[in-house]
């Protein structure tokens, strides 16, 4: 609609925000806060500019256009009290064997029992969010570390970068290189 009403004037339809000079413009609210941000950064520098995304629990640099994903946060525990403290436990230790037979073992449950009580209750199922807590550790340690994805991926209980990449991918929208 604002191409068309002003033929003259370029506009980036994808784009978070944009920076023209000393004019700065955002596509909307969460854009908006994408460019507090990046401001944040120019003033004060990157180190402070993270810890604010952080505290907001926000991406400090979305990659892309505006479409192309949001951020889930953390994956909140669910369920009883017993499954939110094993659900607390894996997202401490995503480098461990957290197969379903392990986790089972765990509560004390049969593999199959277990399975369908986390889905039931969780609404996911065991391994789906297994991945998914690995797959925010991940981002933290993009975020925070100097680590390459190989370590990364072995930090986080992923077998290799490429299991890594294809998890990111799924649960985020782009690959750890992007992000």
């Amino acid at each position: 609609m604002l191409a068309s009403k002003f033929p003259s004037v370029t506009v980036d339809k994808d784009a978070i925000y944009i920076t023209d000079g000393k004019l700065r413009t955002a596509a909307g609210v969460t854009a908006g806060l994408d460019l507090a941000l990046a401001l944040v950064e120019e003033d004060l520098g990157r180190d402070t500019a993270m810890k604010v995304a952080s505290q907001l629990v926000m991406f400090f640099k979305r990659p892309g256009g505006q479409m192309q994903f949001t951020r889930k946060g953390e994956a909140v525990p669910a369920g009883r009290a017993a499954l939110q403290e094993l659900q607390r436990w894996v997202a401490a230790t995503p480098s461990l064997d957290h197969s379903v037979a392990s986790l089972a073992t765990r509560m004390e449950l049969s593999p199959r029992h277990f399975a369908r009580l986390f889905r039931a209750e969780v609404g996911v199922t065991p391994a789906t969010w297994v991945e998914e807590a690995r797959v925010n550790a991940a981002r933290r340690l993009l975020e925070f570390g100097n680590e390459a994805p190989k370590q990364v991926a072995l930090h986080c209980g992923f077998a290799d970068a490429d299991t890594l990449r294809r998890a990111f991918n799924r649960h985020v929208g782009v690959t750890p290189a992007e992000y």
